[in-house]
């Protein structure tokens, strides 16, 4: 299963967890010098790490660290120059000064081999920008590009996913057509097929009957890392169509189905966590759905993130009391915390009450609940104040699970 790429969640909880080159103005060596070397050798051939240095600049007043600025300067000039005229075109691989002159998208696959080879993360971010921009929003070279990936290996079906998704015409509806059909396609493997449905997650929108295929995908035992590559998409493109102030409860509807019904537990979680990325106000229907979840999910990191996500309900009596309820029935300490904390989210100093029923019936939350009162009797308001003022933010170790 692949991790999930992490987004720092709106409020405090557990935490889960490209270069853009561009060919311009300095000339091929300094290109050269940048992307590291790419020698004469054969594929084994080991390459020497050295890279010009950038120039460093002076520090402020107040910072840390020693050494004159004037001095630091000078002699990271003098580095760069010379690395640029050790790694010129006459010493490092001249492939890429004939790959930038001369490619095309027909021509790209068979140039770009010998440039993969080297296994330069950076020359592999120079291809997949150059590729975008041989595709442009061109949506019958995106096509041709997709055709390629069907059959490409290691590192080229890497850059030909990322120059695609880089690209203008993967916004055309035919050509998110195509990689919802690749990515459905159970003759490639689910590898291939992850990676199809993740190149979906730059789309500032996905139709109905994306959104329908892919929750349903996400829900057969057998897709596994695509099933969670299918997920993210939905997840990435839902915020994306939140901060445009689109409507985001489609997605949140399809993946409440995958948090509630997939029978894999870290799809489970990633559907559980996706709200948390643009901190949609639940309505009744919504909350009522999570608090299923708070209730029904065998794993404590999926209830944990229930009851993060349900302090974002616009019901603040009825989810005050969920947690209540929750808070006796719950077994897991780290649970029994979220519960605890995001309850002073969901009703500020109003929570007290709850809070001080949770501490009798768990004297470990005795000290927890005398800092917070004490917090909101010195006048604070604000959730996250609160949050920044507590002297431990990780009593239980419940956040180093997630590291």
């Amino acid at each position: 299963m692949v991790p999930s790429t992490p987004t720092q969640p709106p409020a405090p909880g557990p935490s889960r967890g490209r270069a853009s080159w561009v060919l311009a103005g300095a000339g091929l060596a300094a290109v050269v010098a940048a992307v590291g070397l790419l020698w004469r050798g054969g594929d084994d051939a080991p390459a020497p790490s050295a890279v010009a240095a950038p120039v460093k600049a002076s520090r402020s007043p107040g910072s840390h660290g020693g050494g004159g600025g004037a001095g630091a300067a000078a002699s990271g000039v003098a580095e760069a120059e010379a690395a640029e005229r050790r790694f010129s075109d006459q010493t490092c691989f001249p492939e890429l000064a004939r790959f930038n002159d001369g490619v095309t998208l027909d021509s790209f696959r068979d140039q770009a081999a010998p440039l993969l080879a080297s296994k330069d993360p950076l020359v592999r971010d120079y291809l997949m920008s150059k590729l975008s921009e041989l595709i442009g929003d061109d949506a019958g070279k995106a096509g041709q590009v997709v055709a390629w990936a069907r059959d490409a290996q290691g590192a080229e079906f890497k850059v030909l996913l990322s120059g695609l998704r880089g690209s203008d015409a993967v916004q055309k509806p035919q050509v998110a057509a195509k990689l919802l059909e690749a990515g459905m396609d159970p003759g490639l493997s689910i590898e291939r097929r992850a990676g199809m449905l993740s190149a979906l997650d730059s789309q500032k929108r996905l139709t109905p009957e994306a959104m329908d295929r892919m929750a349903d995908f996400a829900r057969d035992p057998a897709s596994t890392e695509a099933g969670w590559a299918a997920t993210r998409t939905l997840g990435r493109v839902m915020a994306r169509e939140s901060q445009n102030l689109g409507d985001a409860s489609p997605y949140l509807d399809r993946l409440i189905t995958i948090a509630t019904d997939s029978p894999d537990e870290q799809i489970r979680h990633l559907a559980q966590t996706a709200p948390l990325h643009n901190s949609p106000v639940l309505d009744a229907k919504t909350t009522d759905r999570f608090a299923r979840i708070l209730q029904s999910e065998g794993n404590e990191d999926g209830r944990d993130a229930a009851a993060q996500v349900l302090a974002m309900s616009s019901d603040k009596e009825q989810t005050l009391k969920l947690f209540a309820d929750s808070f006796n029935r719950e077994q897991s300490v780290c649970v029994r915390w979220a519960l605890f904390r995001f309850s002073a989210r969901v009703a500020g100093r109003d929570a007290l009450p709850v809070m001080a029923n949770m501490a009798a019936v768990d004297p470990r939350f005795q000290a927890l609940y005398g800092t917070f009162e004490t917090l909101y009797a010195q006048g604070n308001v604000d959730f996250i104040r609160v949050w920044n003022e507590l002297p431990d933010q990780n009593p239980f170790g419940c956040m180093d699970r997630h590291q």
